[in-house]
């Protein structure tokens, strides 16, 4: 990468990467490290080997502090029984065997202590994983949880989020829902990533929370350090190192008319998002957490069409019980209320790892163990959070939706344990909603063709475009070397997005879209036209997708989409859909 562009003035380096969240943000540099990199090494003098020994101790009192912080914490919010996992990190800690060697290897191979220590480690970790007995299966999960903590202590890394007073850009190799799951939101201007893609868990995460966001910056951390002061455009995809005072004044310039352009959108919140000729579509939210429920009533949603679970599972480390996920999804229901929520079982797996369970590392983790194949082998996980569901559907109208339904057979798995825990709950008199709604995501082309067969034991489908688009096209919608190749618009794309909606519309269900497409209002004369019910994105795009809808006509869409039916390329398809837009609401362009 050529950091100097012509876009630079005087003393600014340029940085071009992929757009991914628009907006722009200025402000000081955090770098976030990612647990897994690579620790450095470098070799040490005999006279330096009680220095290196001191660091590790230092980093062990620390990880013994953080454990036991972290350990009363969650005792303290959701009982003793929960938090005693943290019992066998704190042996860990303290393991003679692993420390005696890391003793040894430091003044034998004369190495730093972070190679030498994750090099212990990791053999340790390798050699209790091949035990057939499970709970010396279970301690390899203890080591390697403890080893991250004990590395970023030694590295430096123990505060992986911005901590002082004032907001930060995050500026990191790439970031993982793991990483963002414990981020304090409010602390944060934007996200600047040199891998990934505009479909990465940073960029998704970047819109729902209304930030804008670069990837793929390629090798940017060679040039910017943490404290520097940026200007991160997301419209454009650009990183500008030390703005001059005229391209701030410049982009103040634009924010101007970005706000009033913002402005306009708000007015729209408590309109109806309905079509010129008068057909409804509802308009949902994608969210995580209770802390996004003010932004969905905010943008004026009608509802939660995707309600990730995941993250709950990732923002403490430690997998959450019953009550919790309860009390979790409970607060969410009665936020929303009185329109819907619809909760997605754990999508685990894929770009979204919880250390603990699930696969740790797999060859090809999107076509691996993960989401509903993980639940349904990993039942008593499975059950515990269709418990939970149940239970808080009974304070508002909620539904739950499996994701990664490949056929007819995993539904009809994932419902019969549905109804042992409905039955469970009868027994205990536990309150739930009887009649509540299951539906499908559509992600997989198989599920797409046999749509009309699943459309048959479901109340409803909601199309998961991020993973549709990248199995039907074979592209992996993380990597930024194919990301040109990630297209909505293509052909193939089309075809299966008509599938679905007409499959649904026969059975009598509705058909709605919760991947990223959604939001994107270039698309919206595609999903209008192919008759979808319901389209559900980031909070922050909802006035956008609300202004695309009402700005519409359905017979134009229809025809639109006749007309494309017969295109052979993405890039003729994207190109008719742009042109609709720009003619029907250019401002939003």
């Amino acid at each position: 990468m050529n950091p100097d562009t012509p876009l630079a003035l005087a003393g600014e380096r340029v940085f071009k990467g992929i757009p991914a969240s628009p907006g722009f943000a200025h402000g000081r540099v955090f770098i976030h490290h990612s647990v897994d990199e690579a620790p450095p090494v470098y070799p040490i003098s005999a006279e330096e080997i009680p220095s290196e020994i001191q660091r590790l101790e230092a980093a062990l009192i620390e990880t013994r502090n953080q454990i036991l912080e972290v350990q009363e914490r969650i005792s303290n919010a959701i009982g003793a029984k929960d938090a005693a996992i943290f019992d066998a990190h704190l042996l860990v800690v303290d393991d003679t065997t692993i420390l005696d060697e890391v003793r040894r290897a430091i003044s034998a191979d004369k190495l730093n202590v972070e190679e030498i220590y994750s090099r212990v480690a990791h053999r340790f970790i390798v050699q209790f994983s091949q035990f057939d007995d499970p709970y010396l299966r279970e301690r390899a999960v203890d080591i390697q949880d403890v080893t991250r903590r004990v590395m970023r202590n030694l590295l430096g890394r123990g505060r992986q989020t911005p901590t002082n007073k004032t907001p930060a850009i995050i500026l990191a190799v790439n970031l993982a829902p793991s990483d963002t799951a414990s981020f304090q939101r409010d602390k944060i201007l934007g996200f600047a990533t040199e891998e990934g893609s505009a479909t990465s868990h940073a960029a998704i995460m970047s819109r729902s929370l209304g930030i804008p966001a670069v990837v793929g910056l390629r090798d940017v951390l060679r040039f910017i350090h943490a404290g520097d002061q940026v200007l991160l455009d997301g419209t454009e995809g650009l990183l500008i190192l030390a703005p001059s005072a005229e391209t701030l004044a410049e982009y103040e310039r634009r924010e101007k008319i970005r706000d009033q352009i913002e402005s306009g959108l708000e007015a729209l919140r408590d309109t109806e998002s309905a079509t010129l000729d008068g057909r409804k579509i509802q308009l949902s939210a994608n969210i995580e957490c209770p802390e996004d429920v003010p932004s969905v009533k905010e943008h004026g949603a009608r509802g939660v069409g995707l309600l990730r679970t995941e993250f709950l599972f990732m923002r403490e480390g430690v997998l959450p019980g019953e009550e919790e996920q309860y009390a979790f999804y409970r607060e969410i229901v009665e936020g929303i209320a009185p329109d819907p929520v619809i909760i997605r079982t754990l999508d685990i797996g894929g770009d979204k790892l919880f250390r603990g369970i699930g696969p740790q590392r797999e060859d090809n983790p999107f076509l691996g163990w993960r989401a509903i194949r993980f639940c349904l082998e990993e039942t008593a996980l499975f059950k515990t959070q269709l418990r939970a569901i149940l239970r808080a559907s009974a304070h508002g109208p909620a539904s739950l939706m499996y994701p990664m339904i490949s056929g007819i057979e995993e539904l009809r798995a994932a419902n019969a344990i549905l109804e042992v825990c409905k039955e469970e709950l009868r027994e205990e008199k536990h309150s739930f909603n009887e009649g509540i709604e299951i539906g499908a995501m559509i992600e997989i082309p198989s599920a797409a063709l046999c749509a009309p067969l699943i459309a048959r034991e479901v109340r409803f489908f909601s199309v998961g475009t991020n993973d549709l688009i990248q199995y039907t096209i074979a592209v992996d919608r993380l990597n930024e070397r194919v990301a040109a190749l990630y297209a909505p618009t293509h052909p193939a794309v089309l075809r299966l997005l008509r599938l679905i909606v007409e499959a649904a519309h026969e059975a009598g269900i509705w058909a709605g879209v919760c991947g990223e497409a959604a939001g994107d209002v270039i698309l919206t004369p595609l999903f209008v036209g192919l008759g979808y019910d319901e389209l559900s994105t980031a909070p922050a795009s909802v006035p956008r997708v609300k202004r695309a809808v009402q700005s519409l006509d359905q017979e134009t869409c229809r025809n639109l989409i006749e007309e494309v039916s017969s295109f052979d390329t993405s890039d003729a398809i994207f190109n008719r859909c742009l042109s609709l837009a720009k003619s029907a609401y250019p401002e939003l362009l």
